[in-house]
């Protein structure tokens, strides 16, 4: 009942003839682009140069496979270090199955279902 009342509210609720079409114009985005890197994570090194990427605004794949079939201690050291930046730049990062890591600036978020 309460929900019903809300919906009502905020006019989820109407019936389809009540609605009305609105029509929006186009307008293309006249800012800096946003670019997408696909960059190789060697080691605790690069985390510092892949993360000068992300500060500009790029989005990043990053390609881990190689650096955690070479030195898995490595490899985790340098992902929880990527995982502090991106905590500390209100960054968003994910993972992949297929050996990637995905780092989105502040501006854009990963949606997860």
């Amino acid at each position: 009942m309460v929900i019903k009342k809300f919906l009502d509210k905020m006019g989820f609720n109407k019936n389809p003839e009540e609605s009305e079409e609105v029509e929006l114009e186009h307008q293309p985005d006249a800012g800096n682009p946003i670019h997408i890197r696909i960059e190789n994570l060697g080691g605790m090194g690069d985390v510092e140069r892949v993360s000068k990427f992300v500060k500009d605004g790029n989005v990043l794949f990053l390609k881990l496979k190689e650096l955690q079939r070479r030195d898995i201690g490595e490899f985790q050291n340098a992902l929880q270090k990527m995982k502090r930046v991106c905590g500390q730049y209100k960054w968003d990062m994910v993972a992949l199955e297929e050996g990637y890591l995905i780092v989105t600036p502040e501006f854009a978020k990963i949606a997860r279902n």
